[in-house]
């Protein structure tokens, strides 16, 4: 079927899902469904693991008049129990799709992916819509893959784009002794397939770096060791290939970890960043370069850090960067004068031409 840019469309949001940053995907979601029933889209919001459990009498049908629950419009300080999320599932079938949503997906002309983390940002729910034909927001199934591991991105880009230097571990609690004393601190722990912040550490001294290693247990043992650089915390969106204008995080306190991103007043946000028209246009293409190396589609968000002596260095990339009323996305795009609603609109016209390359 052929659809007229901007038409009214059915829409599925598909949000929520088994990631620790499921709490973070309801929220955009939420906020994403409101956008799109403004733009006179037919739209509902579908939490992916629970799905039609709660509509078992009404059917699907009438999530798209459903309203949104307001425990969904926040994001909580912690991320989520997700041993209690698996346990508050009635229904026991297996797998992340939950009852109906392969079904409401086939059925809608679009599904919107608010899905952040593992569950839904590492390319496995691209992969299976490509199988099953159905057309969905962002990049394909490789570019998201690829993106979410940390470690792959960084050797595939750091022969374009200057990034602090790392190695990649995979460990066991026997031996994060000798993972701490063969590591330079200070550096950044990361789990290698994990947003949000979520196990994120910066180590300073030994002692540190030792908790950080036994908290990565939890997050599977495979994390990135990257040099910490001092500096100021730039991000950069990119839609349809071109750098949207950057944004500087300052927290209050501490660095922009899970609570500081998603908590109203925890950090100052600075966008139009102030920088000089010369390092706007440097990080925009450095940001630009990493979206075309990675084959990524319609939109993303790269972090950098500028340091002291005015050098950028690329961190990571995002490929379904968050959308809720925190996130720093759509304030890039409000600052290149583009409303949140416009911006949702622009995401689901490109996608779907996209879809129609594939």
């Amino acid at each position: 079927m052929t659809f007229m840019e901007g038409s009214p469309l059915k829409i599925i949001v598909l949000a929520g899902g088994l990631s620790p940053e499921r709490n973070v995907s309801l929220s955009s979601g939420t906020k994403i469904t409101q956008a799109l029933r403004e733009l006179g889209h037919t739209a509902a919001l579908v939490d992916m693991y629970f799905g039609l459990e709660d509509y078992p009498a009404l059917g699907g049908e009438a999530l798209y008049a459903a309203p949104i629950p307001d425990r969904w419009q926040a994001v909580d300080r912690t991320a989520p129990d997700l041993e209690a999320v698996k346990s508050a599932r009635r229904w026991e079938g297996k797998g992340d799709f939950g009852p109906g949503v392969l079904e409401l997906c086939r059925g809608a002309d679009l599904v919107f992916l608010a899905l952040h983390g593992q569950c839904g940002e590492d390319g496995r729910v691209q992969a299976a819509f490509d199988l099953l034909g159905i057309p969905y927001t962002g990049s394909g199934y490789l570019g998201s893959a690829i993106a979410m591991d940390k470690d792959l991105t960084k050797r595939l880009v750091s022969h374009i784009v200057p990034t602090p230097e790392w190695r990649f571990a995979a460990y066991t609690e026997k031996e994060v002794d000798s993972l701490t004393s063969k590591t330079v601190v200070p550096c950044v722990v990361k789990p290698v397939d994990s947003g949000s912040s979520i196990g994120v550490a910066i180590a300073r001294d030994k002692k540190a770096l030792h908790a950080a290693l036994l908290e990565g247990l939890r997050y599977g043992g495979r994390c990135v060791l990257e040099r910490y650089v001092k500096g100021r915390e730039i991000q950069v969106g990119v839609l349809d290939g071109k750098a949207l204008p950057a944004i500087e995080i300052i927290p209050r306190e501490g660095f922009y970890d899970y609570e500081n991103k998603y908590q109203p007043g925890a950090v100052e946000e600075v966008c139009p960043a102030a920088l000089t028209s010369e390092q706007a246009r440097t990080v925009g293409g450095l940001a630009e370069a990493v979206y075309k190396a990675l084959d990524l589609a319609v939109y993303s968000r790269a972090d950098f850090i500028l340091d002291e002596n005015g050098k950028f260095w690329f961190l990571e990339i995002n490929t379904l960067p968050g959308m809720t009323p925190t996130s720093l996305l759509p304030q890039e795009a409000a600052a290149a004068g583009m409303s949140y609603p416009a911006l949702c609109q622009r995401i689901a016209d490109s996608s779907l031409r996209q879809r129609r390359k594939a």
